[in-house]
């Protein structure tokens, strides 16, 4: 106690000289205009400093929560500008038989898109220069995620889960050996399979495509719907090349895929609630 007391003694003038310039400071800018209004502008410049860098501080800290909220807003817009199409060639048609048909595919739609929810997640690992890549992602059974579940980014499909645990999940990569997702040409009724034949990890195979089939250049490929994996709709990448299959009897089309998997972070796990009884039904 003793020691406490000679030290605050060694320091009390220290203290007094700090507490009579704040004194002066508070009657110098109190009662003189111009020192006031000096000290006013400069405080307000420095107040604005320090909000601005807290409010960039406070943008990087909800960086990843937005880009996980965008992500999971450009699946469902995917997903609802293709239910918009097709109600749009609905009003088009005339036969009534050529009608009743794309009624069926638009409810068919409409359907896929209030059965299907998404679960945000992250990548913490990746690959894309082997010949079968997988990902990893920070989301697992405990979060409803389950094997065969579709895995999207805010550009287009990433892959299927393969392998779950309780707090991560193992995803197949569209650049696998073994990935093959049903899709389309956007606007028409012709789909094939989309394949990955190793090589560019923006370039992928789409083959069983039909010669009778109009393509060009530069025409949409997405997501066919024809799986309990994908809902349709979800873009994929467009035509780059078109060349005959090996048979003769078909295209097969070079993709340029939407999807920079090398450069993705956020994505979303497609459940799709009414999976488990179509697997079902299909299973019969």
């Amino acid at each position: 106690m003793h020691d406490f007391i000679e030290r605050i003694k060694a320091y009390v003038h220290w203290a007094i000289f700090l507490i009579l310039e704040v004194l002066s400071g508070f009657l110098l800018f109190q009662y003189n205009h111009y020192q006031g209004s000096v000290w006013f502008t400069q405080a307000n410049i420095a107040s604005a400093m320090v909000h601005e860098w807290e409010e960039e501080a406070l943008s990087y800290l909800r960086m990843p929560a937005e880009n996980a909220a965008l992500t999971r807003r450009n699946v469902i817009l995917q997903q609802q500008n293709d239910l918009l199409r097709h109600e749009l060639a609905l009003i088009e048609v005339k036969n009534e038989g050529s009608r009743v048909k794309k009624k069926s595919y638009s409810d068919s739609l409409r359907s896929s898109l209030d059965s299907s929810s998404m679960i945000p997640a992250k990548i913490i690992d990746n690959s894309v220069r082997r010949r079968d890549n997988m990902l990893v992602i920070d989301v697992g059974s405990n979060d409803g995620v389950a094997p065969e579940m579709g895995v999207v980014s805010g550009t287009g499909v990433v892959g299927i889960i393969s392998e779950v645990t309780a707090h991560h999940a193992l995803v197949m990569s569209i650049l696998n050996s073994h990935s093959s997702i049903s899709c389309r040409l956007r606007g028409t009724e012709y789909f094939g399979y989309l394949k990955w034949k190793g090589g560019r990890p923006l370039r992928a195979c789409m083959d069983d495509v039909p010669r009778h089939a109009h393509i060009q250049k530069g025409d949409v490929v997405e997501t066919s719907g024809f799986s309990n994996v994908f809902p349709a709709g979800i873009f994929l990448g467009k035509v780059a090349e078109i060349k005959n299959s090996s048979d003769g009897l078909a295209y097969e089309l070079e993709i340029l895929l939407s999807t920079d998997l090398a450069n993705i972070r956020h994505v979303n796990v497609i459940k799709n609630h009414s999976k488990e009884e179509l697997d079902s039904l299909l299973s019969k």
